[in-house]
């Protein structure tokens, strides 16, 4: 653990806590001795995770909330404050969707929407919320999930790499903006990761097949990328990036911008027939 650790003993808010990364940050803090707000739309999740926090000997609270709500989101801050001895001193914005499978102009825009409204106003809103709050502690953090998607710009995902993407660039922003504060902020982009999002998303036909192949093969577990997260945020790392191959592409796409479209449409096309 890093000196003066941020993730350990903390009051911590996490959105989409009912599953997947969520839940395993979730379960990560108790272990750490951090008090936790579980929120997700699906109540019922937020309470199995929140339960499941309990059985390690922690605490913790399940909250409804769909971020893609400002209002729900600001009475998420307020419960958390009910809720909690003292003030929210992490947030992590993990709520997201993943849609996939058709190229831009074939996406609906009913797809387009609902991607943006959960992936990018969920993040938007967790930081307008939040950041102001945070500012207020002696030490605070804000961890916003992100993906290698953010950057990657991997066909097929036109709504779930914009929205990514954004998500990073607020973080970006954010982290410039609380430069000489104690506030921390963390952007987690990994690339596969098993959890359920493609079960839960609108990933179409090939595509999903091929996602959940490559994910069972080659996917890591969401409890090690939630370690490292953390780790990322107690060790002040805007950036962090669990596997290898998501920091090969941010540098191979910096080293080779002008060929990086071309390389990474070549790769899809090898990777789609070998895999479908």
């Amino acid at each position: 653990m890093f000196k003066n650790s941020l993730t350990k003993n903390a009051r911590a808010v996490i959105t989409g806590a009912g599953s997947g990364i969520g839940k395993a940050l979730a379960l990560e803090l108790a272990r750490r001795g951090s008090l936790v707000v579980c929120t997700d739309i699906n109540l019922d999740a937020a309470e199995q995770t929140a339960s499941e926090v309990r059985r390690l000997g922690g605490q913790a609270w399940a909250v409804a909330c769909d971020v893609s709500k400002l209002e729900q989101v600001q009475a998420l801050a307020d419960k958390a404050d009910e809720l909690l001895p003292e003030p929210v001193n992490l947030v992590i914005n993990n709520a997201g969707v993943g849609v996939g499978g058709k190229t831009i102009g074939e996406t609906s825009i009913e797809d387009w929407e609902w991607t943006v409204n959960i992936n990018l106003w969920g993040v938007v809103y967790g930081c307008h919320v939040f950041a102001p709050r945070l500012r207020l502690q002696e030490q605070a953090g804000i961890i916003n999930v992100a993906s290698t998607a953010s950057f990657s710009a991997a066909p097929l995902m036109g709504p779930y790499n914009a929205t990514k993407a954004a998500a990073l660039a607020i973080s970006e922003t954010l982290a410039a903006e609380l430069s000489g504060t104690g506030v921390s902020v963390t952007a987690l982009c990994p690339t596969l990761v098993k959890t359920n999002i493609s079960a839960n998303g609108r990933i179409q036909g090939e595509s999903n097949d091929l996602f959940n192949r490559l994910m069972d093969r080659i996917g890591m577990s969401a409890d090690k990328v939630a370690r490292m997260a953390l780790d990322g945020l107690d060790n002040k790392q805007l950036y962090v990036m669990p596997q290898v191959d998501a920091r090969m592409i941010w540098r191979i796409k910096r080293l080779l911008p002008n060929s990086y479209a071309a390389i990474t449409g070549l790769i899809n096309r090898r990777m789609t027939s070998k895999f479908v």
